[in-house]
């Protein structure tokens, strides 16, 4: 007679074992292979086309994109297909894909999960610490310094992370398609063409991860609930050929200046910051209120005191427009907002001698509530400051970008974008994944800042859900100096990604 086998058979991981080992995958990854190449890339000046007219024959887009592009196809992914898209006269982008690990994942109506981020970059600005600069990478108290890590360049190294993560731990996914773009900071003007090419390939898109917006704070998954649409451009105002003398001319030659300050408060009330025309404004959807009230209680004054405030008059902290927690989010992501970013015709102060100035030039950013058309607030804001000049002067605004990236000289605007309504699923993931990464519920921010993928995508892909996140927290201060990237908070977000991933999975079961 065989004895009887006693033994216990070996206990199936948990939804807790699983998170943890996708942790632990993500925290390693991230020390040994993406830091070092972010590293790498940070020190490439890439400036998006709008801040490199010469970008082509510079070549550091062309570096970013083909250093990403090799990291990706290392990474050990069983079926993984990448290409390097070039479409003529257009920044290239990257696109991957990876076939789903689920059963019935690669059918041709399966839901495919589509992957964005951004390898352009903003220009340097002034300001930096002295120990840092925008090109120096430098990795301190685990922040890793230098323009572009966390705006977006580590997107698509934790994009191919979060799928590895998955398979090394048997986890079923869906299929994974990657598109990583090299005009984002400039507007996105080349993406729909790239979209409408790449459509047939990227399948039936269910559930976007888009990795280049911010958080509230550190402690927790952030959601991005909507994001601002945006307007820039050059206002100009000529009123002579040449400078003249201003003694022989003040008082009888009007100020360039005086007539760009009156044709700005046709747009805003200097008093308040308060945009004008109605059609600049929009009705704030009841649930973004709600979301952003409680948002509100969870950061309470650091809403507001996130940023670097300089001293006031009196000595003390120079005050925001308003300190009510719900009023600064409202504000910076509902209300639209006028700043001047660059000035020209002015010469330098060691240079100003006593002349009359023939132009002045103001580059404007006008932020636009979510539910405002970028392309007709642009028309309108052209007529606005154009029409009827105060004495004739010449006065243009120029518009940047190329409309639906095809030019013909319109003005063209970013639109923003409000989030679909959660479905349960995703809604469940998301919690659960900030839950077992971070220890907290996930929170739900608009951001004031601009994607303008994700209205494209919303427009082609209306059924898609949407998980818009990011590592730009409090101080990270992304475009300006010292930026950085919070690098505990990136591997914590690969890891929720990784987990929400597995979730579409079962949804699609």
């Amino acid at each position: 007679m065989n004895a009887r086998d006693t033994s216990l058979p070996e206990p199936s991981p948990t939804a807790g074992d699983h998170a943890a080992a996708i942790g632990a995958f993500c925290d390693r990854t991230w020390d040994e292979a993406i830091v070092p190449a972010l590293i790498d890339y940070i020190s490439i000046p890439a400036k998006s086309p709008l801040f490199d007219a010469d970008w082509q024959s510079h070549g550091h887009i062309d570096r970013v994109i083909r250093d990403a592009a090799q990291w990706v196809e290392r990474q050990p992914v069983a079926g993984l297909k990448l290409e390097v898209v070039r479409l003529p006269g257009r920044t290239p982008v990257i696109f991957f894909d990876v076939p789903a690990t689920c059963a019935g994942g690669n059918a041709s109506d399966a839901p495919t999960v589509l992957m964005y981020g951004h390898l352009d970059k903003q220009p340097e600005f002034s300001g930096w610490r002295n120990d840092l600069g925008p090109w120096t990478p430098k990795l301190e108290n685990d922040l890793l310094y230098g323009r572009g890590g966390a705006d977006d360049g580590y997107a698509v190294y934790a994009s191919l992370t979060a799928i590895m993560a998955l398979d090394a731990q048997g986890i079923p996914r869906p299929r994974c398609v990657g598109l990583i773009e090299s005009c984002e900071e400039s507007g996105s003007f080349d993406l729909p063409a790239y979209i409408d090419a790449l459509k047939p390939q990227l399948g039936h898109v269910g559930l976007v991860v888009c990795l280049d917006s911010g958080a509230g704070n550190y402690d927790q998954l952030w959601l991005t609930t909507s994001l601002r649409g945006m307007v820039s451009g050059v206002l100009k105002v000529e009123v002579l050929t040449e400078g003249v003398h201003s003694g022989d001319s003040s008082g009888l030659v009007p100020s360039s200046f005086r007539i760009l300050r009156q044709v700005l408060d046709r747009l805003e009330d200097s008093k308040t910051g308060e945009l004008l025309p109605a059609s600049f404004h929009c009705e704030i959807p009841a649930d973004r209120v709600e979301q952003a009230r409680a948002t509100a209680l969870a950061l309470g004054d650091e809403a507001w005191k996130r940023f670097p405030w300089a001293c006031g008059a009196d000595g003390g902290p120079t005050l925001p427009t308003t300190s009510d927690p719900l009023d600064a989010l409202i504000r910076r992501t509902w209300k639209p907002t006028l700043s001047v970013t660059g000035v020209d015709g002015f010469p330098e102060m060691r240079s100003a001698g006593n002349v009359l100035r023939p132009y002045t030039a103001f580059k404007l950013s006008l932020r636009l509530p979510p539910l405002v058309d970028g392309n007709q607030a642009a028309a309108k804001l052209k007529t606005l400051l154009e029409d009827n000049a105060p004495y004739n002067a010449k006065v243009t605004f120029s518009a940047d970008g190329r409309s639906g990236g095809g030019g013909g000289g319109q003005p063209s605007g970013a639109t923003g974008w409000n989030a679909p309504t959660l479905a349960p699923w995703l809604a469940d993931a998301l919690d659960t994944a900030s839950q077992q990464h971070f220890g907290a519920p996930c929170g739900h921010i608009g951001q004031g800042g601009t994607i303008p993928l994700m209205s494209l995508l919303q427009r082609g892909f209306p059924a898609a859900q949407m998980m818009v996140c990011g590592v730009l927290g409090p101080k990270s201060n992304a475009h300006g100096p010292n930026e950085f990237l919070h690098v505990p908070y990136g591997k914590k977000l690969t890891a929720a990604v990784a987990q929400v991933i597995a979730a579409a999975a079962q949804a699609a079961a």
